[in-house]
């Protein structure tokens, strides 16, 4: 089990330079966990890309329920707490030490490309396309 940043999922079901790498990831590791969060956040990619023409209204909703698909009953609550102690802590924001936490207490490692949250916990973010 490994947690993801919402990058991540939007690296595997838009196509780009990144989707080889969260694809291999997915073969490796295919049980992925998210916050709750990720919803409101993926909606936010594919209303980006289809503002800008890049993706139709299907293709969005199907990537969308893909993504659903893949993190049904694999969604946490971030705890409050904790998000603030991390905060506290760090240079991160609330939205990226919600990831953090819920990586934490699930004990394993978030796969991420945010500079941030790899900088600032190392021993738990790890790069999407590390070795």
């Amino acid at each position: 089990m490994i947690a993801v940043d919402t990058n991540v999922l939007a690296y595997l079901f838009i196509p780009g330079l990144q989707t080889p790498s969260a694809e291999a990831l997915l073969v490796k590791e295919p049980h992925w966990v998210a916050r709750t969060l990720w919803r409101s956040e993926f909606r936010n990619i594919l209303s980006g890309y289809m503002r800008r023409g890049d993706i139709a209204f299907d293709a969005a909703y199907k990537m969308l329920r893909e993504a659903e698909s893949l993190l049904a009953s694999n969604e946490y609550e971030a705890d409050s707490l904790h998000v603030l102690q991390l905060v506290r802590d760090s240079e991160c924001t609330a939205y990226d030490c919600e990831l953090i936490d819920v990586a934490m207490r699930l004990n394993t490692k978030l796969f991420t490309m945010d500079k941030v949250l790899l900088k600032s916990f190392p021993k738990v973010a790890v790069r999407l396309n590390s070795p």
